[in-house]
């Protein structure tokens, strides 16, 4: 259900959120912000392998953010209580279905879990996924749908792995990233366009969100790194990170921009790099998850916005891969996938050292 006085101007989200005054601050942190998006779209789209043209710039581009990578322990409300390995080679996307089972893709495959970590099938694909999304009715186990993202399309099988339809590609240009599942529509983020896609079950486009519209005042998505996410939230409004502008804006089903929070920075309470969160999550309370490339942090909020806690950060998931190094290789840049199951546990995908990593809150 949609809560329709979002959108009278009196809610109090509506009136702390909504962009009509800027300061000398917020010029200046919109510099910054424009800057790093310049930096991102360079690493991203810039460069010829032949090294005779390009930017000119390195194959990775290594910060300085020792004094960073450590987190007062004090914040940290989670603790891990148990891995589960993955035997890929390059792990994508986790999401979480019925009876809290886990499905992890990757490798042109996808692997299903039960909530403790046991192992209960395969299903083989025939091109590798970007994302995933599970659907289904709880009582009804062979109805359980799932929704693979190839890079430019959309899959759907069933429960057994058997595939039932292949989506035509939304647009040329189109790079899938993550997709949200409703009783009613999917919807898929496309960081090649960059829009999200309203699609019907059967796989008809009814609409796109997040186009730049001024009248309606959307300023449109910047995507300088193949890292879109999307999460459907208890309150109705699908929420979808804006990287580039380092924030996370809430919509309705329709494509009206109803509110949005987030601000860069290098603090724990703010979003760090040229594009940020990479992923989230919604907790059953609306409290929203988030992943960060570059330093790698999980972090939670508050569905309004403020910071809450965190989760894990470079310590543990920068074991396996460096937490100061952006690399231009589009599925390493970020070593974290995230979802969330009904018992509030966060499960994070740490691609880096082939797991997914299941906290609890302590």
């Amino acid at each position: 259900m949609l809560f329709s006085g979002r959108r009278d101007g009196n809610h109090e989200e509506k009136t702390m959120t909504q962009p009509t005054r800027f300061s000398a601050a917020t010029l200046l942190g919109g510099a910054v912000v424009a800057l790093a998006i310049v930096i991102g779209v360079i690493a991203w789209l810039s460069i010829d392998p032949s090294g005779e043209q390009g930017s000119g710039l390195p194959e990775s581009f290594d910060y300085s953010l020792e004094s960073y990578q450590k987190i007062d322990p004090a914040l940290i409300h989670y603790v891990q209580k148990t891995t589960i390995p993955l035997d890929m080679h390059e792990p994508r996307a986790v999401a979480v279905g019925l009876g809290d089972r886990i499905f992890a893709a990757g490798d042109k495959a996808i692997h299903i879990f039960d909530s403790d970590g046991k192992k209960l099938e395969h299903i083989a694909l025939e091109q590798e996924p970007y994302c995933l999304a599970v659907a289904g009715v709880e009582r009804l186990a062979a109805d359980t749908r799932l929704y693979v993202g190839m890079k430019d399309h959309v899959e759907v099988y069933d429960g057994k792995g058997r595939r039932l339809r292949v989506w035509n590609r939304p647009s040329a240009r189109a790079v899938l990233t993550s997709i949200a599942v409703t009783d009613m529509d999917v919807f898929v983020a496309d960081a090649g366009s960059p829009v999200v896609w309203r699609y019907d079950f059967d796989g008809n486009v009814l609409g796109r969100i997040g186009r730049r519209d001024r009248e309606r005042e959307i300023p449109g998505f910047i995507v300088p790194s193949p890292y879109f996410d999307l999460a459907m939230a208890p309150d109705g409004l699908l929420r979808v990170v804006n990287p580039g502008m380092h924030r996370i804006e809430a919509y309705t089903v329709d494509g009206h921009l109803e509110l949005f929070w987030g601000r860069p920075g290098m603090g724990i309470e703010t979003f760090c790099g040229c594009c940020n969160p990479a992923n989230i999550a919604i907790l059953d309370d609306g409290r929203v998850v988030t992943a960060e490339k570059g330093i790698p942090r999980v972090k939670v909020y508050r569905a309004t916005g403020e910071f809450e806690s965190v989760v894990v950060g470079p310590e543990t998931l920068a074991r396996h891969s460096s937490a100061t190094v952006e690399t231009r290789d589009e599925h390493r840049l970020c070593p974290v996938d995230l979802a969330v199951d009904r018992r509030s546990r966060i499960l994070v995908l740490d691609s880096a050292a082939d797991c997914v990593r299941v906290y609890e809150h302590q």
